[in-house]
């Protein structure tokens, strides 16, 4: 959740952590901090509030030297203050850390700590392990007969992380040995970064662009020791171990802003070409089909596969729902969408013949990792639906595809939820043509599929209306949005997208279950925004649209392009290309991501850093 960079090398440290904080910002955007060494001290600048307000700091009291970590924090554990932010100080000063992650056990050891005399100025449960490797650094020294060895540190760093309980990503600097940074992993994402005479860490790749290319990941239970002489990994078990360094691909930095006032916006109008991207050569005319080069599994098991298991969170499991009828309706195979929250602590009666589908655009999610990870652990083949190669999620499934959607940095997630419901629809193509769609049929969904770039682009000429629109409605603090079958989650994302960025309150129903409660909230303050584009059951979702105009609620309706039908049913028609039922969702999402975007902005609200929320849930 939080954002963590380190430096080794002979540049100024400050400007490289300052540059890499405000990349990582859309991780957490609380507070920021860095720590450098220097001339036997270790300078320690860190402030409440966004990463430009730190870096003033830094410019009115620089802090000079090559070697430093820095961080961007989204509170856990304490208040957003000046003395909880990041990054923390052990013992004497012995020790200065960040932290990425959540330590369970850090009330038990505070107190012992407590106990042992060491004394605590923050609420963070960060604060815990600096003075615990503190305390270990100083038991160390006394059974070391070389007490200036610095495998020394090393090794207080690992007897430390026995004893926590919960995740982490560290970072972490010794004022006595100005020539180390050692990082370690558990649960939260770390990369190295590899260049000419020095080194980073991060929490993801963004802040490596211009630097390197070259990474490598570090795996659960993975410490790595940084010099300025070279890189040293060791696994907590296993001992030491050859690093696997990768060449990072140009898109996974590649983070401008463009002609764009927001990542949002930005993010919004690239679907074409991520949709575009999801599709690129998967799509078989001759045999009419998909293809995947990653599921790692023969046609022979995955034609016993006789029940399917999506788990996500948030936009990702709205995806998940338009891919459980997208599965049942071309491939016939039972389908659940589970959240994954809540199926890491059941016990669900899975068999040998389900197949389970993380779905996650950064394949950091804590939760879908961890319920991954239990199937997995029950013998099921467990696959990813993953935006980020070399993500812990990516890396740890049987099997997987990509979504190639390019980085989302915008904290609401827009090109993400349309790749992943494309990925989901080649997949109902492909395990449906295993078992019973016919060639005709098959060869339908991709002529249809490869239109579909056009008819985004067609659905975003309708911004400048879907501005006039929100200028109506800016003010208004509760939303219903309707829709039915694949309009469903539909409705059910565009709900989380205006309340992610724009704080009003919204609830996404299916249309017909509006009046089995939900109508009690309608009045001529609460919009409804109804998913009508034409489909088999039209004239039910019609129906509906008119129950609440009979009770003087405002409607705001998506429509087929031509249908003037609903000119004089809503108050506002928002027109999309008209496209096959089962793709309406990569279409119809458009607007409402027009929509909340365009109130966000007209109520003032911060589009790409909304309040309390940050872009990877790596914390339980």
């Amino acid at each position: 959740m939080c954002g963590i960079v380190g430096y080794i090398g002979h540049r100024n440290a400050s400007e490289i952590l300052i540059e890499g904080l405000l990349r990582l910002e859309y991780r957490g955007y609380d507070s920021a901090g860095i720590a450098v060494s220097h001339e036997g001290g270790i300078n320690v600048r860190k402030k409440a509030g966004r990463v430009k307000e730190m870096a003033s700091l830094v410019e009115r009291m620089p802090v000079p030297g090559s070697l430093g970590i820095g961080h961007t924090r989204w509170a856990t554990h304490g208040e957003t203050t000046d003395v909880n932010s990041h990054p923390h100080t052990g013992g004497n000063g012995d020790v200065v850390l960040v932290h990425n992650g959540v330590v369970e056990n850090h009330a038990r050891l505070r107190e012992q700590l407590q106990q042992k005399g060491y004394i605590f100025h923050s609420q963070t449960d960060t604060e815990v392990v600096a003075h615990l490797i503190s305390h270990e650094l100083a038991e160390q020294i006394k059974l070391e007969s070389a007490p200036d060895d610095p495998r020394i540190c090393f090794r207080a760093v690992e007897a430390a992380l026995k004893q926590l309980k919960g995740t982490y990503g560290l970072a972490v600097l010794f004022r006595d040995w100005p020539d180390m940074l050692i990082a370690a992993r558990v649960g939260s994402p770390l990369v190295v970064g590899v260049g000419e005479d020095e080194y980073f860490i991060a929490s993801d790749a963004s802040p490596l662009a211009g630097h390197t290319n070259e990474v490598v990941y570090l795996a659960d239970h993975q410490l790595v020791i940084l010099t300025r002489d070279g890189m040293e990994l060791l696994h907590r078990d296993l001992g030491q171990q050859a690093p696997s360094i990768q060449t990072l691909a140009p898109e996974a930095t590649a983070s401008d802003l463009g002609e764009f006032e927001h990542y949002m916006l930005k993010e919004i109008f690239e679907q074409p070409t991520s949709v575009q991207n999801a599709m690129r050569g998967r799509l078989d005319l001759d045999e009419a089909t998909a293809m995947f080069g990653g599921l790692n599994l023969t046609p022979q098991q995955l034609r016993r596969v006789d029940r399917i298991v999506l788990t996500a969170c948030g936009t990702s499991w709205h995806a998940g729902l338009v891919g459980e009828y997208l599965l049942e309706e071309f491939a016939r195979i039972p389908t659940e969408v589970e959240y994954a929250s809540e199926l890491r602590y059941r016990n669900p009666p899975l068999t040998e013949t389900t197949m389970v589908f993380a779905i996650t655009q950064s394949g950091e999610t804590a939760d879908t990792l961890a319920a991954m990870r239990e199937c997995r652990r029950k013998g099921h083949p467990t696959l990813a639906i993953c935006n980020v190669v070399g993500s812990t999620i990516a890396r740890e499934a049987d099997g997987g595809i990509y979504l190639h959607a390019g980085p989302e940095i915008g904290v609401a997630s827009t090109k993400a939820f349309t790749s992943q419901v494309t990925v989901l629809t080649l997949l109902a193509l492909y395990l449906g043509r295993m078992r019973h769609l016919s060639w005709p049929a098959g060869k339908r969904i991709i002529e249809q599929l490869q239109a579909i770039p056009g008819k985004i682009e067609q659905a975003l000429k309708c911004n400048e209306q879907v501005r006039a629109v929100a200028e109506r409605f800016r003010d208004n603090q509760n939303f219903l949005y309707l829709g039915r079958l694949y309009n469903f989650p539909v409705a059910l994302e565009g709900a989380l997208k205006l309340k992610e960025i724009s704080y009003a309150h919204a609830e996404g129903y299916p249309a017909a279950e509006m009046k089995h409660g939900p109508i009690a909230l309608v009045d001529e303050n609460t919009p409804s925004v109804f998913l009508v584009p034409r489909g088999s059951i039209y004239s039910k979702v019609v129906s509906n649209l008119e129950e609440i105009r009979a009770r003087r609620g405002p409607v705001i309706a998506i429509a087929c392009e031509g249908d003037h039908r609903l000119d004089k049913l809503a108050d506002e028609v928002i027109y999309v290309p008209e496209v096959e039922e089962y793709l309406q969702p990569l279409v119809t999402s458009i607007p409402l991501q027009l929509l909340a975007y365009h109130i966000a902005v007209l109520r003032g609200c911060n589009v790409d850093r909304p309040r309390n929320l940050a872009k990877s849930v790596t914390v339980e």
